[in-house]
């Protein structure tokens, strides 16, 4: 089988040079569209170039493609130091190549409004701040609505950040905002309908925010008066009734001879995920969806049949529940919930996380057959799982954190989960917490804090299709 896969290779290779120059035509375009759903399928294109370029070690192609990687990935506000750099030691090589990134056509007005639908867009008059409160001020009235919060955090690299989609215009150019103590707020027009607020820190921040009429007020405060403005906002912005009927697919990891993670008193991954699980299938149900589990009872099912079984029910979306662990070293300090989406992963605490979730199914395949085959994947549902994974998290936290104030905001990341390929619908991975931390993994067994977490992800599934009706 290996010697014809080498015969093969070669005349596989010439064929994918044509595909090279159509794909980058296509990703060309999509970057030139000026949506966010667009410049996710550009950022997509360039990377599986890049995985290419590896495989044929054609340079040219590689620094092209990292290229587009950073442009796209910068538009994107993803992290991209690690490819910003290999394109410099590349560079300082190699003559750039001919491949010139094409400029955005000036902006105007389009179709593409992902989240909401406004009629007229507020436009931004006038930033000031009031002691420790960022004041954002609109020429008319905005609503919560208009307003998507999420963070995307690396706590390896110390980098924390907060962002604030607002669906409003209009900056012609960036600003940049200073306040002792932050290490970056930045303000600029991300694509023609929607504002972004980005700010970032070596440290973690407490945040909180208000609509007031024609204004957006964030407050830097305590931990307490940040809890506090939270319950606020969610109880003057009372949920929405969504559709009843959705189909609705949730899926307890591990089973049968497969515990996954073992934790803190011998509490084992796949029956506190079964106990959560079942607990959001009963809510749902009562909620009036058509709610499937993956499996009934404690056994085993392998990580490609679940996404066939929700493909086969025709499911509107995929959440695959699972706990964390980390080493009894780190036991102490780590904890919190996380939700993770398909993609392949550039932090090594996602890609621990996803090997910890995938080692069942995949012994018999090596970690760069893994990272090949995410890479040649195109998820056309990375959005919208982006979209379903901030809704689970933040319905999560403000479920938990009345009561349980400290539970720890894991963030919305990235993952190459293996049991999320093959979904035709926006499918999560969600990490309810750490099994390895001795107070988290006595909560995750406790009935009165599973109600309320299971509680919380229905809420914020409900949240994500009244958001995208």
């Amino acid at each position: 089988m290996m010697r014809f896969f080498l015969w093969l290779l070669p005349f596989l290779l010439v064929a994918g040079l044509y595909a090279d120059d159509v794909t980058f035509k296509r990703a060309e375009a999509y970057m030139q569209s000026g949506s966010q759903s667009d410049i996710f399928r550009a950022y997509n294109d360039y990377k599986n170039l890049y995985l290419q370029s590896m495989v044929s070690g054609d340079e040219k192609l590689k620094i092209d493609s990292l290229q587009g990687i950073v442009a796209s990935g910068t538009k994107l506000d993803i992290d991209i130091d690690k490819y910003e750099k290999e394109l410099k030691t590349l560079s300082s090589k190699i003559t750039l190549s001919s491949y010139n990134q094409p400029e955005p056509k000036p902006m105007k007005k389009t179709k593409h409004i992902e989240d909401v639908q406004v009629g007229v867009l507020a436009k931004l008059q006038g930033i000031k701040w009031r002691d420790n409160t960022l004041v954002l001020i609109f020429e008319q009235p905005i609503e919560a609505k208009q307003i998507n919060y999420f963070t995307l955090h690396d706590k390896k690299k110390k980098r924390y950040r907060y962002v604030y989609d607002i669906k409003t215009s209009m900056l012609t150019s960036s600003h940049n905002i200073t306040k002792k103590g932050i290490s970056q707020i930045k303000i600029a027009q991300f694509n023609p309908e929607t504002l972004r607020l980005a700010i970032e820190n070596s440290v973690p921040v407490e945040l909180s925010h208000v609509v007031n009429k024609a204004t957006l007020e964030i407050t830097f405060g305590s931990e307490s008066s940040t809890r506090k403005a939270l319950e606020v906002v969610e109880k003057a912005v009372p949920m929405p009734k969504t559709t009843r009927g959705k189909k609705i697919v949730v899926d307890p990891g591990h089973g049968g001879t497969d515990p996954g993670a073992i934790g803190y008193n011998d509490h084992r991954e796949k029956m506190i995920v079964f106990n959560i699980s079942q607990e959001l299938v009963k809510i749902l149900k009562s909620r009036g969806h058509a709610v499937y589990m993956t499996r009934d009872d404690d056994t085993f099912v392998k990580l490609s049949k679940r996404t066939e079984f929700a493909n086969d029910k025709k499911a509107d979306i995929f959440v695959s529940v699972h706990a964390n662990s980390v080493p009894n070293g780190s036991a102490n300090d780590v904890h919190g919930i996380e939700c993770y989406f398909l993609s392949p992963s550039r932090s090594e605490r996602a890609k621990k996380a996803a090997a910890q979730e995938n080692s069942a199914d995949m012994s018999d395949m090596n970690m760069y057959g893994k990272d090949s085959y995410l890479n040649l994947l195109n998820h056309h549902n990375i959005v919208a799982s982006n979209k379903l994974a901030i809704d689970l998290q933040r319905g999560m936290l403000s479920a938990l954190n009345p009561k349980y104030k400290d539970v720890r905001d894991g963030g919305v990341k990235e993952g190459p989960f293996w049991v999320l390929v093959g979904a035709q619908m926006p499918s999560v991975l969600v990490e309810v917490g750490f099994l390895s931390h001795p107070k988290e993994a006595i909560r995750l067994a406790d009935k009165e804090y599973v109600k309320i977490m299971a509680r919380g992800m229905a809420e914020g599934i409900e949240r994500y299709f009244v958001n995208n009706q």
